[in-house]
């Protein structure tokens, strides 16, 4: 029991020294606005001699409109196909060429651009990505080829991956109005129908410095990485966004469910309640926090309430996981999906989770289990911020959401405050029938050869 206690001041005692370090008046993270628009910030981090540079554009699946799903991720494949100055497939090789590593991923939210190099290359990456914000040139036999690769991309990680189509199926049902309602890879109609024109005009309307964050953290003087990030990146001409409409999703009104057939060893379980997330200007606001804190309670670690009656226990699921993402541009889920186990039902696992999410509405949840996850909460964060490359995903993906870098200690440090009293309301509040979405995998026998054995 004392070490128990002892770990946990311990790690309090290294959250505060965290937040001391890295919060808005230490001076090793810096934010400077370029005349262009560009947001530029900077945490110096000495520990190793690499760097991580990182471009974010606020433009993702969710600013798309209807016919043309997909050309946000389609736009990020493009972007690697040449400039005026830098030939089509040149830019991973020159980036390969000094020792570092590069990909981009788009999101819901936006699309996000990265290489990590010693630090002395820093310079020809920085050259490299802010040529391609302005000067991307790709003709239309290009785009024929990409667009193809991208058709392939959704048939293998969507329409033959069960899982995916399930959750594709779910996020359909459940929103009526909200562009979350699109796959990220887009609909495959939309794909086939799309030209090289609409990535162009994509690009022409997002890409431009006024609509982008440069993050660069690692073993680097931050007044140099500003000169140099003018040097390249000031030259962009800034240019008007297209006006974003709100396209707020309306109440629900009651239980929303599908079903999807699809070749899968067992069937599958996904139900998902509207959620509330924490909005920019509302950093007070307990219940998004509390949401969060109920995931853990729920499928946080090993023996967490789901997992332990549901996996272990009953046996009536395989495996059991909860979702929920605190901050984003658009509305929120809480999610829990579970994989049945052999010759159980989906109706057997949705009334083992109904019980359990039942006995924690009535009976709440202990002092002491809530301070088991909050201290894996500050720990993780510890472990996370040893990661170069994770304090850029931390401070971007923050900053895409609409909330500053300076934000995310302050909302630690308000996770820590939620109480037993508050995790149990919004399980009471939230997960109700009214705002439930249920998707259900129906499996169908598999037509591969080599399968009569099992």
């Amino acid at each position: 029991m004392l070490s128990n206690l002892l770990r946990i001041s311990f790690l309090f005692i290294v959250f505060a020294q965290l937040a001391l370090a890295a919060g808005p008046d230490s001076g090793d993270t810096h934010e400077y606005q370029l005349s262009n628009g560009l947001k530029l910030i900077v945490r110096e981090d000495h520990r190793a001699p690499t760097v991580a540079h990182m471009v974010w554009y606020r433009a993702g699946s969710m600013d798309e409109v209807n016919g043309k799903t997909g050309v946000a991720h389609v736009l990020e494949h493009m972007m690697f196909k040449g400039t005026d100055k830098v030939k089509a497939g040149e830019f991973s090789r020159l980036v390969a060429a000094v020792g570092g590593r590069e990909n981009a991923f788009t999101s819901r939210d936006y699309t996000a651009y990265f290489q990590q190099v010693e630090k002395s290359k820093l310079e020809d990456v920085i050259k490299l990505e802010a040529d391609r914000m302005s000067n991307l040139n790709f003709d239309d036999a290009e785009f024929l080829k990409e667009i193809q690769v991208v058709m392939e991309e959704r048939r293998l990680r969507t329409e033959d991956n069960p899982s995916s189509l399930l959750n594709e199926s779910l996020m359909a049902t459940a929103y009526m109005s909200s562009p979350y309602r699109h796959p990220v890879i887009g609909w495959m109609n939309d794909l086939q129908n799309m030209k090289a024109s609409d990535a162009r005009d994509w690009y022409r309307s997002w890409y431009a410095p006024n609509n982008a964050t440069v993050v660069i953290t690692g073993d680097v003087d931050a007044k140099k990485v500003l000169g140099l990030v003018e040097k390249y990146y000031g030259v962009a001409n800034a240019h008007e966004l297209p006006v974003r409409k709100p396209q707020i999703e309306p109440p629900q009104k009651g239980i929303k469910q599908t079903q999807v057939k699809a070749p899968a060893d067992s069937a599958q379980l996904s139900m998902a309640w509207k959620a509330p997330r924490l909005e920019p200007g509302k950093l007070d606001d307990p219940e998004p926090y509390a949401l969060e804190l109920l995931t853990a309670v729920l499928d946080g670690y090993d023996n967490a309430r789901l997992n332990r009656t549901l996996v272990k226990q009953e046996k009536v699921v395989n495996d059991v996981g909860v979702g929920y993402d605190m901050i984003s541009r658009g509305p929120e889920l809480f999610l829990i999906s579970a994989t049945m186990a052999k010759g159980k039902t989906v109706n057997q696992a949705q009334a083992s989770i109904r019980k359990a999410l039942e006995e924690l509405k009535q009976k709440g949840i202990l002092e002491s289990e809530l301070k088991r996850i909050k201290v894996r909460i500050l720990s993780e964060q510890i472990y996370k911020r040893d990661s170069i490359f994770g304090q850029a995903m931390e401070i971007g993906s923050s900053e895409m959401a609409g909330f500053s870098w300076k934000d995310i200690d302050y909302m630690l440090e308000k996770m820590q405050t939620i109480t037993p009293e508050q995790v149990q309301a919004v399980a009471k509040k939230y997960l109700v029938d009214e705002g439930l979405t249920i998707a259900v995998l129906d499996p169908q026998a598999r037509k591969s050869v080599g399968k009569e054995g099992k």
